[in-house]
């Protein structure tokens, strides 16, 4: 602008594309930052943890089995992946829930809202049990901290892990924020994989055969398929074991940088369905610390993560993966009944139910043994009836890996 009278100021051609150019790299540099942080989001949340504890589901189905299974649970992963997408094309949607809502109208959009709430918030009681029972076994290693100190107890740990931790990154509005959290947590699991694959090595030579080691497959195969998810694998060592009190803490980080992926997911739920997915500042707020502190409270009354597990596969993801997805599929699609989507659907959905029907009656009524806060039998000392040798080797030989145990929460 000029003075009155004058004719207004024209950039030059030149400066104008320069700051044309700085303005399109500024965006496109901001893109890429944002799809960086979606993958990484992704990694954490897909991967995360939850590689870590898929021997115990190995465990439950039996080893061949349990290989068998976990490809089959991918397979029909991506199939239904492919599904959600052909019914959105269909339906002309570009959501899960606004698909459903479209196939099977407000019922069915309430059903998937509740079990899409239900899932990522029972796996946020989880984290949190998870983050008790490891963090505290690892503050009980430092020298001079007496066990039965409360500040070391898993109920504390879990308080402060929330308070200071969780909560605060939860807080955030936008989810691409947390995408460098989720790649340190994907570093430290890559950590975890290599201490655990360390004590493999070094332990191997002195595990003990057992009988069904190798076993194809066992009754507990079905719930093994709703719990293809996560588990306490670092439950099975000892705590005197100094690698795997390191292996202990990266875990325990990894599971709180993951928990807020989750609360994000829960709060989505409710926007969508109660204000029309827009949340102002206050309701953000006070919807996020309500979500948090109920899990907290869930978490600190439960201290047994395998029925959690187990309840959490049966219930919600094997509708969410198995049944749903098929069942919009099969009611939109007009292709014909031998088409390889609509038999495949029909083969998938049957088997979701009984997955989820047999695997809720089988957690009720054969509910798994639950080792909180106990040291392994193979961890004392006084135990000379697994392995006869001096004491100087008892930690190397007496710590058995995850293959010859019987407890694996």
């Amino acid at each position: 602008m000029g003075y009155p009278g004058q004719r207004p100021v024209i950039p030059p051609q030149s400066h104008r594309d320069d700051r044309e150019t700085l303005v399109s790299e500024h965006k496109h540099k901001g893109k890429i930052c944002r799809q960086s942080a979606a993958v990484f989001n992704v990694v954490n949340s897909i991967i995360g943890s939850g590689i870590i504890g898929l021997p115990y589901s190995m465990k439950q189905a039996g080893f061949p089995l349990g290989i068998l299974l976990l490809f089959w649970v991918s397979y029909v992963t991506d199939f239904s992946l492919i599904l959600l997408i052909k019914g959105a094309v269909l339906s002309g949607t570009d959501t899960y829930q606004s698909l459903v809502n479209r196939t099977f109208g407000f019922p069915g959009y309430l059903l998937l809202s509740v079990l899409q709430f239900l899932y990522p918030f029972i796996a946020m009681i989880s984290y949190n049990i998870i983050t008790g029972d490891t963090l505290s076994k690892v503050f009980q290693r430092i020298p001079g901290v007496d066990p039965e100190n409360l500040l070391i107890g898993r109920h504390f740990i879990i308080v402060l892990s929330t308070v200071v931790f969780t909560l605060p990154l939860s807080l955030y509005r936008d989810i691409a924020k947390l995408g460098k959290i989720s790649l340190i947590s994907t570093v430290l699991t890559t950590l975890i994989l290599g201490i655990v694959v360390a004590r493999v090595v070094s332990l191997g030579p002195h595990i003990p055969k057992t009988e069904d080691a190798w076993i194809f497959a066992k009754p507990n195969a079905i719930q093994a398929v709703g719990v293809m998810s996560f588990g306490d694998l670092f439950e099975n060592y000892c705590r005197n074991d100094d690698l795997v009190t390191f292996g202990r803490f990266c875990y325990g980080v990894t599971v709180i940088l993951t928990y807020p992926i989750e609360c994000f997911v829960t709060r989505e739920v409710i926007a969508n369905v109660f204000f029309g997915g827009n949340l102002s500042s206050v309701f953000h707020i006070i919807i996020t610390v309500v979500i948090i502190t109920v899990a907290t409270l869930v978490s600190l009354l439960i201290d047994c993560l395998g029925i959690v597990l187990e309840l959490n596969g049966v219930l919600c993801a094997a509708p969410l993966i198995f049944i749903i997805p098929s069942a919009c599929y099969l009611k939109l699609s007009e292709e014909p009944r031998t088409h390889s989507d609509k038999i495949m659907s029909c083969a998938v959905l049957p088997m979701g139910a009984v997955v989820m029907a047999v695997g809720f009656v089988m957690a009720v009524t054969n509910p798994q043994d639950c080792s909180h806060g106990q040291e392994m039998f193979y961890c004392s000392p006084d135990n000379f009836s697994l392995t006869n040798i001096s004491a100087s080797h008892f930690q190397l030989t007496t710590q058995l890996s995850i293959l010859n145990v019987s407890i694996f929460q």
